[in-house]
């Protein structure tokens, strides 16, 4: 018993509790899921967890509305994505136009320079979508190889338009990298139909599960375009041939977690149940109400609801308050995690995740109620008593 504590339990069991997580991710977890992570482990060449994997490959397909063939789960999280995109269809000296509005769109940069990728960055004031008209006439005078962007910018609360600069990306020849870490299976993403070649996404967002898996797909294109390299892919761990080869061929190449697959594949056999249109539905009802009862505080949305993300909401805190004492009580006194703002928003606004299992009108009501009696308790003067009934009226219809 050397090293427990009186209750015959480790100490780290007793040190961790339960939160409501509704920050910018991780989200939520359905009970089912997190009872998928203790069925018994596999080994990675496993028949029955590569039987698994290729059913969660076959789901992961429907939730990106895609048929390419190379759609997977990357072991990592959304970063390793991101990172797995541009080191696939980047090589030294090739010529990369990347959109940003906010933070990931300027990491998005930062990963296109260390590829030895040739930059070439188009800039919007964070809170804002970018503008497709001037993205097509930096494309057709740029003629980059690779157009980055991200489609649901965590940091800002922004979704971006795909489809008009994805035309003008074909039009030039190049390959389209879109980051879905935010809006997969949350917000409406349609990788074929919007002419996306490379697309990537975390599992711990709107699909409701675990962090450590970032779901990746390639079209056959893009994937043509690493075969087709003059120089190897950067990253041995990241090459998506090799990762082709063991989820499609069964060659070994890493050991994948097999209790991380059990939970992704219950989070993605959830979703299929209710129905992705019905998700997002169920996303755009509770962003909906969340945003009645914030501004009937007295407070404002980061961006307008024309271009507002479903699954993250950025609500701009007024000048004087102090973000990270509000997020603070809402953690000691309340149980509720939210975060608070990236780059030149950092101490001015928080950021609320409604995503997979969290965005549900439960966990709406209770985080107005309880941010309602946080920013009293400050002093900071909002509409008392307000937030509840407008968001209870967009849930009555």
């Amino acid at each position: 018993m050397t090293g427990d504590d009186e209750t015959g339990k480790p100490p780290s069991r007793n040190r961790v509790p339960k939160r409501l997580l509704l920050g910018p991710g991780p989200s939520e977890v359905d009970p089912e899921v997190t009872r998928a992570l203790s069925m018994p482990a596999l080994g990675h060449l496993d028949p029955v967890l590569l039987d698994i994997m290729q059913e969660l490959a076959d789901m992961l397909r429907g939730v990106f509305n895609t048929r390419n063939k190379l759609t997977i789960a990357l072991s990592g999280t959304g970063t390793s994505g991101m990172e797995a995109a541009l080191a696939n269809v980047i090589e030294p000296g090739d010529p990369v136009l990347v959109g940003v509005m906010g933070y990931f769109g300027d990491r998005m940069c930062q990963i296109v320079e260390r590829q030895g990728g040739k930059l070439t960055r188009i800039d919007t004031e964070w809170g804002t979508a970018l503008d497709p008209q001037k993205m097509r006439e930096a494309i057709l005078r740029v003629q980059p190889r690779v157009v980055c962007l991200v489609h649901a910018e965590t940091s800002t609360g922004v979704v971006q338009e795909i489809e008009e600069i994805s035309r003008a990306a074909h039009e030039a020849g190049a390959l389209l990298v879109v980051d879905a870490v935010t809006s997969l299976g949350g917000q409406p993403l349609k990788v074929d139909e919007w002419g996306i070649d490379v697309c990537y996404s975390g599992s711990q967002k709107c699909l409701g599960a675990p962090s450590g898996l970032s779901p990746f797909t390639m079209s056959d294109r893009a994937l043509d375009k690493v075969r087709n390299r003059k120089t190897p892919v950067s990253s041995f761990y990241l090459d998506a041939g090799l990762l082709e080869k063991y989820w499609d061929e069964r060659q070994y190449h890493h050991t994948i977690s097999a209790p991380l697959i059990y939970s992704l594949h219950t989070s993605l056999s959830l979703l299929h149940e209710e129905g992705l249109e019905k998700r997002w539905e169920r996303h755009n009802l509770n962003h909906r109400a969340f945003r009645a009862g914030i501004e009937a505080m007295g407070l404002s949305f980061l961006p307008p609801e024309e271009v507002s993300l479903w699954p993250l909401n950025a609500v701009v805190l007024p000048a004087g308050w102090d973000e990270l004492a509000i997020r603070s009580a809402l953690l000691n006194s309340h149980g509720i995690e939210i975060g608070g703002g990236l780059g030149p928003f950092k101490g001015k606004l928080l950021r609320v995740g409604l995503m997979g299992y969290g965005s549900q009108q439960a966990f709406v009501l209770q985080l107005l109620a309880s941010l309602e009696s946080v920013l009293n308790a400050q002093g900071g003067g909002i509409s008392q008593g307000a937030a509840l009934p407008a968001a209870m009226r967009v849930y009555e219809g």
